[in-house]
């Protein structure tokens, strides 16, 4: 493509945002799946649920979770079942009344201008939806009209809150801000304040803010207990790195969130090998409160073994331009190769941890520099005179 030869370094690692990340396709070596998706969604399945009725003792949540569609066929059908009820009770009531027949003009009607099961069904649409059209209405003759346009109106109240107020909900649910809310394609691992980190980038896109806003991280694995027990999703909480000493955040602009490997870490064991080779998972989890509507909003991601990068860290996307501050979210992603150890965390401790490795570093030319040094010293031999 266009951008991987010439325009970029050869150092920097192009990524996208995780909402635009497909499910990788292994070969060989068969994958663990998902539990928590790039996107947020829970793989989670749940089966044999024998006490459906549960459901519908908490009908309102149960409305705002069903789809579009089928909350919307629920709307009109409401409606139409409330009108075509009390069309047939209006109906009844003139028939015996004796409203359906011709009478003369001292007649008094229960309702006016019902003659048939058709205009009993308007003045039901008048009567719930206060449309006067001015044609039908009720008389003092009789009180069974009065009482059935008392609860018909009631009942009307009742369906408009119940569906009015899914519909906001629906609309207003804390899953549609998160789609603002993004978090980098990968996971990279590398010496941070003299320490080995593991960190991920998280931005919003935004410019209104995420109010006491939190970020939690866990590793889900399998692992099984000293007495036997198979524990297929071991959820382990990991701590971050904070000086407030909370996990809350301020995100204004894309912030890099830190995880210090250290004895109480899942990862302090881990080498880049051993990182390949296990099915863990490291899940993410963002929440804070929606500054504009006041609803808490969560927004999730994971990363797999695969998607974890060693010996990278992310390049910096805040420049100050004209008194202001701007980021440039096509660097969100991006990630350059710096020297890390090889080795785990608890390795790296037990030979001396950080400075170490920076002495061995600083003692040890790299390969470049090899490179540079053996052609600068054939490039003088070269021109020296055989005479010498």
């Amino acid at each position: 493509m266009l951008s991987r030869k010439g325009l970029v370094p050869d150092d920097y690692l192009l990524t996208r945002l995780a909402e635009d990340v497909q499910q990788p396709k292994f070969k060989g070596k068969a994958r663990k799946a998902r539990f928590v998706a790039k996107n947020g969604t829970c793989n989670v399945a749940h089966t044999n649920i024998r006490e459906q009725g549960r459901f519908l003792q908490d009908v309102f949540t149960t409305l705002v979770d069903l789809k579009w569609l089928h909350t919307l066929i629920i709307f009109t059908m409401s409606f139409l079942c409330s009108w075509l009820l009390f069309a047939m009770v209006w109906w009844l009531i003139a028939f015996a009344h004796g409203d359906l027949d011709q009478k003369g003009d001292d007649f008094v009607p229960c309702v006016t201008d019902i003659h048939s099961f058709s205009s009993a069904f308007l003045f039901s649409i008048e009567v719930q939806v206060t449309i006067g059209f001015g044609g039908r209405m009720v008389t003092e003759e009789c009180l069974s009209a009065i009482a059935v346009l008392i609860i018909q109106n009631i009942v009307g109240l009742l369906i408009n809150a119940i569906m009015l107020g899914c519909i906001f909900m629906k609309t207003a649910q804390a899953n549609r801000r998160a789609e603002t809310l993004i978090f980098s394609k990968h996971a990279v691992i590398s010496i941070r304040n003299n320490r080995l980190c593991f960190m991920i980038r998280l931005g919003d896109l935004r410019k209104s803010m995420i109010i006491s806003a939190t970020v939690r991280m866990q590793v889900v694995r399998r692992s099984t207990t000293p007495e036997g027990e198979v524990v297929p999703l071991d959820q382990i909480d990991i701590h971050m790195d904070n000086p407030v000493g909370t996990n809350g955040i301020f995100l204004v602009a894309p912030l890099i969130i830190c995880h210090i490997i250290n004895k109480d870490s899942p990862l302090y064991e881990l080498s880049p090998a051993d990182l390949q080779n296990n099915d863990i998972e490291v899940i993410v989890v963002l929440e804070g409160v929606v500054e504009t509507t006041g609803i808490t909003t969560q927004a999730r991601t994971s990363y797999l073994s695969e998607e974890i990068l060693w010996g990278q860290r992310f390049v910096p996307t805040i420049t100050e331009e004209e008194g202001a501050y701007a980021v440039d979210y096509s660097k969100f992603g991006n990630a350059i190769r710096v020297p890390t150890p090889s080795c785990s965390a608890k390795k790296l401790d037990e030979d001396g941890g950080i400075a170490r490795f920076k002495l061995h570093e600083h003692s040890t030319p790299r390969p470049s520099v090899r490179r540079r040094q053996l052609s600068l010293r054939i490039k003088r031999q070269s021109t020296i005179s055989p005479l010498a």
